[in-house]
């Protein structure tokens, strides 16, 4: 009997085993890597990654004024001069009012002469000439500004006031509080013509004279100027 030779394969033959092999395993590697991968609780923290913005708002305003000594008046557009003088620094600790002849209210203008299409910037000043402090109230529904030429009131900024607001404040014996300008636009008010067209103040060389009252306290002075 003849025994049979062993069965010889071409080494193409081989060649084509080995890269299946291969190509299995690397199957197999892939797979187990991701398995390891996409495990749950595996990886980096859940939270998203991107840019975060900071909680504080934007446009946060700073306090009003320090203690001791506030600003007397905001600045105000000439069309609402209700709130041309919210005196802050409100007084917390009990101190008495003040006495009308321990205050003096000055009325100020920033200059004496303004050219033609100028507007005067108006403001105040107080000061406490007690020996001890004293509270005043300050706000706006306690402050009047006269512009008068003559015998004739011109304007009156309790005129077209709107919502008026009270305002304690605790004035330190010979501290001048000096009030926040504002403008006035060279018309006339009454309160008929505060939601219409105002007209102007004559001008050319007119004289005029500002007067300021706080908490019914006027000023002693006027302060004059002239419009051209």
């Amino acid at each position: 009997m003849t025994t049979p030779r062993p069965r010889r394969h071409s080494p193409k033959v081989y060649r084509r085993r080995r890269a299946v092999l291969l190509l299995g395993l690397l199957v197999v590697v892939v797979v187990v890597v991701l398995l390891v991968i996409l495990k749950p609780g595996s990886g980096s923290s859940a939270a998203p990654v991107g840019n975060q913005q900071s909680a504080v708002p934007n446009g946060s305003a700073a306090a009003p004024g320090t203690a001791g000594a506030p600003d007397v008046a905001s600045s105000a557009s000439p069309a609402d001069p209700s709130s041309t003088g919210a005196a802050t620094g409100a007084a917390t600790d009990g101190t008495a009012a003040c006495a009308a002849g321990n205050i003096t209210v000055t009325a100020i203008t920033d200059a004496s002469n303004y050219a033609a299409g100028v507007v005067p910037q108006l403001s105040f000043s107080i000061v406490n000439t007690g020996s001890t402090a004293c509270t005043i109230d300050a706000g706006t529904s306690k402050q009047v500004y006269t512009i008068t030429s003559g015998t004739e009131t011109y304007w009156v900024s309790t005129d077209c006031q709107s919502a008026p607001s009270d305002t304690p404040a605790m004035l330190e014996p010979g501290v001048v509080v000096t009030s926040t300008p504002f403008a006035w636009n060279r018309v006339r008010s009454s309160p008929s013509t505060c939601a219409g067209t105002q007209a102007a103040v004559p001008a050319g060389g007119a004289s005029y004279h500002l007067t300021v009252a706080v908490d019914g306290i006027a000023s002693a002075a006027t302060a004059q100027f002239i419009l051209y």
